[in-house]
């Protein structure tokens, strides 16, 4: 069994000596998991960055087994925000959820091609990376919560059944709720930010908290809690510095 696609490195783990365990997203094959021999060695190291975007052969007997994994490397996105700690952190964080949250071997496209096209955006501008790229990675993760099955519901308020004024989301239901219907219970509700609701909307840094609040609830519930596992540390480091972030604007 063998095939050969362009893939996104999510992570890779030393495996022995100088293998590597390493998990890919792909298009037409979704997540995937193989053994890189040499992948822990200095070669492999580079090669195996989470963020890169790789031309990756996997091989097995059976397609139930683990595999070999080679590639080469297409676009270097990791090394290009190596020196940008923000966009550095954008990067793990995506990668993170994408490895911990999609199920293995299950294609899921749009995930793969808009990951694909926020790597690229962050990696032309390390330093304005979160400016330019906040508002793709949380409608990136909106995306995921879709294609998951546990998609937010923005269409119209949840009360009074208005298009316009959508300001909040319920916790319980992922309905959008206008200011207008919120009434007594607007504090127990979940902001909206506009950049849900426009994508010409770059957001502001009070907006991306709240955005990461909002999608992180449903993360946590969902696509993580309904497997028992935690955010991963990486999104959480995030969190803490869009908070910095949006403290001192």
């Amino acid at each position: 069994m063998e095939w050969e696609a362009p893939a996104l490195v999510l992570s890779a783990a030393p495996y022995g000596e100088s293998s590597a365990i390493v998990h890919l997203l792909t298009e037409e094959h979704g997540l995937f998991h193989g053994l890189s021999r040499g992948g822990a060695a200095r070669a492999g190291r580079a090669l195996w960055q989470p963020g890169n975007l790789v031309r990756a052969v996997w091989r097995g007997r059976l397609p139930e087994q683990l595999g070999n994994l080679s590639g080469e490397l297409v676009h270097g996105s990791a090394a290009r925000v190596m020196s940008a700690p923000l966009a550095l952190a954008m990067l793990a964080s995506v990668c993170a959820v994408a490895d911990g949250s999609l199920p293995e071997r299950e294609p899921h496209p749009r995930i793969f091609h808009l990951l694909t096209r926020f790597f690229a955006l962050i990696s032309l501008d390390p330093d304005m990376a979160a400016w330019s790229g906040m508002a793709a990675l949380l409608r990136w993760e909106a995306c995921l919560l879709s294609d998951l099955g546990y998609g937010l519901d923005l269409s119209a308020c949840a009360v009074t059944g208005a298009t316009e004024g959508l300001a909040w989301v319920s916790p319980r239901t992922g309905r959008a709720v206008s200011d207008a219907g919120a009434g007594t219970w607007r504090p127990r509700l979940l902001r909206l930010p506009p950049l849900f609701l426009d994508e010409t909307d770059p957001g502001t840094s009070t907006d991306w908290q709240d955005g990461l609040r909002l999608t992180g609830y449903f993360l946590a519930r969902d696509a993580f809690g309904q497997h028992h596992r935690p955010l991963p540390a990486a999104r959480l480091r995030l969190v803490d510095m869009i908070g910095a972030l949006a403290a001192t604007a």
